[in-house]
């Protein structure tokens, strides 16, 4: 008897991922052939027990320019379609899909994302975007209590005793980052 390994996928245009979450896997067995039949086979080495996948993609692939790699932790298949254009289904079979085969969400892009250009980001120049954080800060705005503002700074400096502090008093209480209080 054989059982079905835990199997995710992810599309997009032009290829999907299918990852085989099956750790350790031996004598790993992958067929794919034009049509879109797909076939796995492997052990797990704790218990012998036999894994198989028969799968009929929806549409017809390009076996040649698939590409499969065996790691430690799952087995991984690129496939790439043999027409460029989004699938409805992974499977050909319409209705609900086999509980074993789930969606990679970690992977998944929606049609609308790739025309975008969402998920790549080529050779965006990430410092020229201002993000905030610089001294801007207005001359106009009324200074704080600086006993709040030692509190704050000991705060964002970790595990800084009060005492120790540039500015602060001593014998206060220590700063909220878990600093003990000395005698």
């Amino acid at each position: 008897m054989s059982r079905h390994p835990s199997t995710k996928w992810a599309q997009r245009l032009d290829k999907v991922y299918l990852t085989i979450e099956l750790p350790d896997a031996k004598d790993v067995k992958l067929n794919l052939r034009p049509d879109g039949h797909f076939n796995f086979s492997a052990k797990a080495p704790a218990d012998g027990m036999q894994y198989e996948l028969d799968l009929e993609l929806f549409d017809a692939v390009s076996v040649e320019e698939s590409q499969a790699a065996v790691a430690p932790r799952a087995i991984c298949y690129l496939v790439k379609k043999a027409e460029a254009k989004w699938w409805p289904r992974l499977l050909k079979k319409e209705g609900r899909p086999p509980v074993f085969l789930k969606v990679d969400w970690d992977k998944w892009q929606d049609e609308d994302d790739e025309d975008a250009g969402f998920g790549d980001f080529g050779d965006m120049d990430f410092s020229k975007l201002d993000m905030g954080g610089g001294d801007d800060d207005d001359d106009d705005e009324i200074e704080e209590d600086d006993d709040e503002d030692n509190v704050v700074d000991s705060a964002n400096k970790g595990d800084v005793d009060a005492e120790t502090e540039p500015g602060s008093k001593g014998g206060e209480a220590p700063s909220a980052a878990g600093a003990e209080a000395k005698p």
